[in-house]
C-alpha cells in the first residue's frame, strides 16, 4: 500500500510547461482527429500541426545541434496559435515520454493525434498534460507513436527479463543503489517500510 501511495505521489508531481490553448487546427477534420480514450479527468482530444523543436533552445536560446541528439526534451510549436506544447507521453501504457517518436523529426512540422488532460477549471492556469499517440509527417501516413521501449531495449541489450523496463534499467537499479527507493539512502527505506499506515 505504501509503495501505491509513493508511486501516486510521484505520478501527479507537476512537471508542465506551457498552458496550451484548445484550438483544433482547420486541416483536422473531426473525423481524422483519431485517438485512445484513457479515460482521465478533463481529457480532450486534440489534432494539430506543429514543429518539433528542443524545448531548452525554445525557451532559453540553449540549443545543441539535432535537438540534443535524442537526449534532450522535445515540443511542439503549435501551427495555429503558436502555443508551445509539452508532449510528456506517448501512446504506450508505461507512461513513457514521446522523445524517441518526436526526435526523427526535429525542426520540422508534424501532424500529432493525441490528449490533453487535466481539467483546466482545476488546475487554474498549470499546463496540461499531453499524450501524443499518432504523428504523420508532411504527405506520410500516421504512424503510432511507441517506438520508446524499442528504443530503450537497444540501448540497454543486457537488461533482458520479465516486468517493465524500470525494474531492469541500469540508471534506475545505480540510482536505487546509491540513494535508496525515497532517495534519502537505505536507512531511510527501512524505516519508512516499518511505518504502519
Amino acid at each position: 500500500m505504501k509503495r501505491i501511495a509513493l508511486m501516486a505521489a510521484l505520478l501527479v508531481a507537476p512537471s508542465f510547461v506551457t498552458a496550451p490553448a484548445f484550438v483544433s487546427s482547420p486541416a483536422h477534420a473531426a473525423e481524422e482527429c483519431e485517438a485512445k480514450s484513457w479515460g482521465l479527468s478533463g481529457q480532450k482530444k486534440e489534432c494539430f500541426s506543429a514543429k518539433v523543436v528542443d524545448l531548452l533552445c525554445e525557451v532559453a536560446g540553449d540549443c545543441p545541434p539535432n535537438c540534443g541528439a535524442g537526449n534532450r526534451q522535445l515540443g511542439l510549436l503549435r501551427a495555429d496559435n503558436g502555443k508551445l506544447v509539452y508532449p510528456q507521453k506517448n501512446l504506450q501504457q508505461s507512461f513513457n515520454g514521446a522523445v524517441a517518436d518526436l526526435h526523427p523529426h526535429c525542426g520540422k512540422t508534424i501532424d500529432v493525434r493525441g490528449w490533453f488532460v487535466g481539467d483546466e477549471d482545476t488546475l487554474k492556469g498549470a499546463a496540461q498534460l499531453y499524450q501524443v499517440q499518432w504523428i504523420r509527417s508532411a504527405g506520410g501516413d500516421w504512424k503510432k507513436a511507441s517506438k520508446w521501449t524499442k528504443d530503450w531495449a537497444k540501448k540497454n541489450p543486457g537488461a533482458k527479463g520479465k516486468g517493465p523496463w524500470f525494474r531492469r534499467d541500469p540508471r534506475v537499479k545505480a540510482q536505487i543503489e546509491k540513494e535508496g527507493f525515497l532517495g534519502l539512502g537505505r536507512a531511510a527505506d527501512v524505516e519508512f517500510a516499518k511505518e504502519e499506515y
